[in-house]
């Protein structure tokens, strides 16, 4: 069989075969896209294939094989690797075979770089910069994207994978809610905005999207289609070089998805210093962001601790020790 992204089958030829094909069904059925881990499943397939034909199952030495750290390769990376060959095993298991596992303390561990927050001066330089978004003929809507776009990211939390596909239909001006569909682990939210935000949504709807269909890209790009992530973060620095924020490089920050940590962090500033009762807000912080953990959100409390001296103590004397420190940003959070 064969599956490329979007749901096809590919060829898998090895004795794991039809367990390859079993777990993908599996998956899709439960909900998950799932649409990288089969081209990683095929090349685990071919490595098997030409490295270790006789195995039937996946044993230790074949699991540590397959995990080796190849020239160049960054942790990430490799740890995407290993986690589609780690979910075939434990399908494996539950089958009846005698799998091997990786355990989580021998996988690769991601460095985490520290969240880029922007500081209220630096949006607004950003945003001004934004508004002089000048128009492109190859991507006409460009300077009326620009300026809703990057505001939307800082005003409401979202991934910029969330927002970039954002349709015309997920977008309710009515209500002042936008539907996030494209969520992580495919968890749709809905999330009101502000009336700041609702106004310059109205304002761009009405100079891009009144002939538009309910399934038309939200914010288009190039040919009416989603920005790619990789415009977004070229936009994004020549913003910031306009704006006189320095960026790192390739690789460094201030990033795209630093709007979201912003976010994050300024609301629960704000709330420490109004005297809000922060057990009460994080769940809707956490509606915000999308995150299934509520450690994952409170990660926010201990950088806003570190970042804003003067609140600490007011942040420990809430919640005390409820929250352990996990020492984590994911950036893909």
């Amino acid at each position: 069989m064969r599956t490329q992204p979007g749901g096809e089958m590919m060829d898998y030829l090895s004795a794991f075969a039809p367990h390859i094909t079993g777990l993908i069904q599996q998956k899709r059925v439960l909900g998950d896209k799932y649409d990288s881990e089969p081209g990683i499943l095929r090349r685990f397939d071919t490595f098997c294939r030409e490295c270790h034909p006789s195995e039937v199952t996946i044993t230790r030495e074949l699991m540590l094989a397959w995990a080796v750290k190849r020239p160049g390769e960054h942790p990430a990376t490799l740890q995407g690797r290993i986690t589609p060959v780690k979910e075939l095993a434990k399908y494996m298991m539950r089958l009846g075979y005698n799998a091997f596992c990786l355990p989580k303390g021998m996988m690769p561990r991601i460095p985490r770089d520290m969240p880029h927050i922007y500081s209220n001066d630096e949006l607004k330089r950003i945003f001004i910069q934004t508004d002089h978004c000048h128009y492109c003929s190859s991507a006409p809507h460009r300077h009326l994207v620009m300026p809703v776009f990057f505001r939307l990211l800082y005003s409401c939390g979202l991934r910029v994978t969330e927002a970039r596909l954002l349709k015309v239909e997920d977008v309710d001006l009515s209500e002042g809610v936008i539907t996030v569909m494209n969520a992580k682990l495919d968890r749709h939210r809905q999330l009101p905005v502000s009336p700041d935000m609702l106004t310059r949504l109205k304002a761009y709807r009405q100079n891009i999207h009144l002939l538009s269909r309910p399934k038309d890209c939200f914010f288009p790009g190039r040919d009416l289609k989603p920005m790619t992530i990789g415009n977004v973060e070229k936009n994004l620095r020549k913003f910031l070089w306009k704006a006189g924020i320095s960026h790192g490089g390739r690789g460094k920050g201030p990033r795209v998805h630093d709007f979201r940590h912003t976010f994050a962090v300024h609301c629960l500033r704000r709330w420490v210093l109004e005297g809000t009762d922060l057990r009460a807000h994080l769940p809707v912080l956490q509606t915000y962001l999308g995150q299934v953990s509520l450690g994952d959100t409170a990660d926010y409390l201990h950088l806003t601790a570190d970042l804003f001296p003067n609140i600490t103590e007011q942040v420990e004397r809430v919640l005390g020790n409820i929250i352990p420190e996990t020492g984590g940003y994911d950036e893909t959070n």
